[in-house]
């Protein structure tokens, strides 16, 4: 048994605590407005992001599908491959992204 491998893990899950109280200030109106939206929905919810932000889209839509809530994950470059005929009007999408500049996430309408 080491005690300084026993008090690194006490620091991190003291980190990782201290965070989790600080995000609990942050959460708004607008989460709200998207945990109601998605209790209306009566599609599926589909998650997307690139990197790090799809893997955590994809544990999201599994947490989701695992709780009675149809979802997926639709990686975006599939979408702009086809995948997109997937999506039906009564569907809601999430896009997770770090910085809200990955290409594959950005909107450029057509019209």
């Amino acid at each position: 048994m080491s005690p300084k491998i026993i008090k690194l893990a006490q620091d991190v899950l003291n980190i990782e605590a201290n965070e989790i109280l600080k995000a609990s200030d942050k959460i708004s109106n607008e989460f709200s407005e998207a945990v109601e939206c998605i209790l209306r929905c009566e599609g599926r919810v589909i998650l997307s992001g690139i990197g790090k932000s799809g893997h955590i889209a994809g544990k999201i839509a599994s947490t989701l599908s695992s709780t009675g809530t149809p979802s997926f994950f639709m990686h975006p470059g599939e979408a702009s491959h086809g995948d997109l005929g997937m999506i039906t009007e009564k569907d809601i999408v999430i896009f997770l992204s770090n910085s809200g500049e990955s290409q594959e996430l950005i909107f450029y309408p057509t019209y």
